[in-house]
């Protein structure tokens, strides 16, 4: 099963912090929107057009709520015929508000993702793809059911890596699920995510890891400010009669090279060098728990 080292010595202190009347503003909105969006995305209020457009408003407005900005260049999903299968690097939770405010999308995401808060009735009401990464033997079922949603046309949305990083480090992307783009022929678009301060700067305050709970890390998040998620895409890799494994390869270097991951200065002490990547793998101190993704 994926793991990261990377843990709470890993986040970043904010350049700045909300005040307490702006995070209950930012508890309100949130409530509103969560009381709202379910209903139009669920029922029959909206034609398919209008849910999917809702769907993007909604993720944009919860992003607005929780104070994280939005930087995109990212490009048009295919419209027609197969599907896109979007590869990105993982840092947090938000990373889906961050994709789902760009295009409309499913998500692979682990299976136990519709019981949190927030995210899991959004995350029943878009039709999550679950993964059970403890559970290798269903992975085979994963990879079917995302063949089936790129046949319809469908934008997939994978975190190859399998689980959160903290935005410095990262972990290789593993192959499995880029198989469903090989047996459909499926467009592969490599987007790499990053978030920064208002300076620009590059932050890890966003990131989900280490033995940190998902309440406590939203009541983290909700006092955050100035922090912006950058989203690049790089160029579309062709999936027809490649192998999954080269394929995972390419969009990773992509990923690395989009998300201008190989410009963050490390705040580890380097472990070892990854030739494929061409840029140095980094460890988290010691004793940090593990995360599955």
């Amino acid at each position: 099963m994926p793991a990261s080292p990377c843990g709470t010595g890993c986040r970043t202190a904010p350049v700045a912090t909300a005040g307490a009347l702006r995070v209950v503003v930012r508890c309100v909105l949130i409530a509103l929107l969560l009381l709202v969006f379910p209903l139009l995305l669920a029922g029959r209020v909206l034609p398919a057009p209008g849910r999917r457009a809702a769907a993007r408003l909604g993720a944009r407005g919860l992003l607005a709520a929780l104070g994280i900005g939005l930087d995109r260049r990212v490009g048009r999903p295919a419209d027609a015929g197969v599907g896109t299968l979007v590869v990105a690097n993982h840092v947090s939770w938000t990373d889906i508000l961050v994709l789902a405010a760009c295009f409309p999308c499913r998500f692979v995401a682990r299976a136990d993702l519709v019981d949190w808060p927030v995210l899991g009735l959004l995350a029943r009401i878009v039709k999550v793809i679950p993964i059970a990464r403890d559970r290798l033997r269903t992975l085979p079922d994963t990879v079917d059911e995302v063949k089936d949603a790129l046949r319809g046309g469908a934008t997939v949305v994978v975190f190859p890596e399998g689980t959160t990083w903290c935005g410095t480090a990262y972990g290789r992307f593993r192959p499995a699920l880029f198989q469903a783009a090989v047996d459909t022929g499926a467009t592969v678009r490599p987007v790499g995510i990053a978030y920064r301060e208002r300076t620009g700067a590059p932050s890890t305050a966003t990131a989900f890891v280490g033995a940190e709970g998902i309440g406590e890390s939203m009541s983290r998040i909700l006092r955050l400010k100035g922090v912006r998620a950058e989203v690049v895409t790089g160029a579309d890799l062709d999936a027809i009669g490649g192998d999954r494994r080269d394929l995972a390869r390419r969009a990773e270097r992509s990923v690395r090279g989009a998300g201008d991951v190989t410009a963050v200065p490390p705040l580890r002490v380097v472990a070892r060098r990854v030739p494929a990547v061409g840029v140095d793998r980094v460890a988290a101190p010691h004793g940090e728990a593990l995360r599955a993704g």
